[in-house]
């Protein structure tokens, strides 16, 4: 079934425009939740702050983010993308998640996958489907954070490739009919980010489009 939507999704788009679905993260500051919405019960006695993690909330607040992508496919959006631009281990590590990384990306890829589905079956006309997002994490292949230091990097290749291959495997197991890497501003990690996803196919034997977004940090343009 994902496979066949996967090839559903690039003859529509030998043939129209497919519109993507907005932000994520002013929309859920539009919610003003509170450190104990971003909680739940289940990290209630969690020992370090998550508010701002709005990745948790498809585990904590499935509701308020289900409404989010509900608007999107409302207003007619053909591809919603899944709550996951920090789902990799080592975005989650900063708040003490790495452990539930995987979990996180299931559950919002599956979130979306019900949703769109719902969509398409009350409209069988105008399919829907799930991007499942890869963002770019806080550490970085090529640019050192250690203006000190420029040859110094905070993470090596091989563990990006994992975290990422990880990552990509929860949201195809929670039912993405693609894969966004999202706004990467470092080559070296879209590079990582890609090479995972080649792995991955190759686990499963099976392929899903790909589709990269980037945003230039350099004044320089690089």
């Amino acid at each position: 079934m994902q496979a066949d939507r996967s090839d559903e999704l690039r003859r529509l788009l030998t043939h129209r425009i497919l519109v993507l679905d907005g932000a994520m993260g002013t929309m859920i500051q539009q919610l003003k939740l509170t450190e104990s919405d971003y909680r739940g019960e289940r990290f209630r006695e969690h020992a370090r702050d998550l508010k701002g993690n709005n990745d948790l909330l498809v585990l904590t607040r499935p509701a308020a983010v289900a409404g989010i992508h509900r608007a999107y496919l409302e207003a007619g959006a053909d591809i919603i993308e899944t709550c996951t631009f920090n789902g990799t281990r080592v975005s989650q590590a900063e708040y003490g998640l790495a452990d539930q990384a995987y979990e996180i990306n299931v559950a919002g890829a599956r979130l979306v996958r019900e949703l769109c589905d719902e969509f398409a079956a009350a409209n069988p006309d105008k399919p829907r489907y799930c991007a499942g997002v890869l963002g770019p994490t806080s550490r970085t292949l090529s640019i050192s954070p250690d203006v000190n230091d420029p040859g110094f990097r905070n993470i090596s290749w091989d563990a990006l490739v994992d975290d990422y291959a990880s990552a990509a495997r929860g949201l195809i197991e929670g039912g993405a009919d693609l894969l966004l890497v999202e706004t990467i501003f470092d080559t070296q990690n879209a590079k990582a980010a890609l090479f995972a996803i080649e792995q991955v196919f190759d686990e499963i034997g099976q392929r899903l489009p790909i589709m990269i977004s980037g945003t230039i940090t350099d004044a320089s343009g690089r």
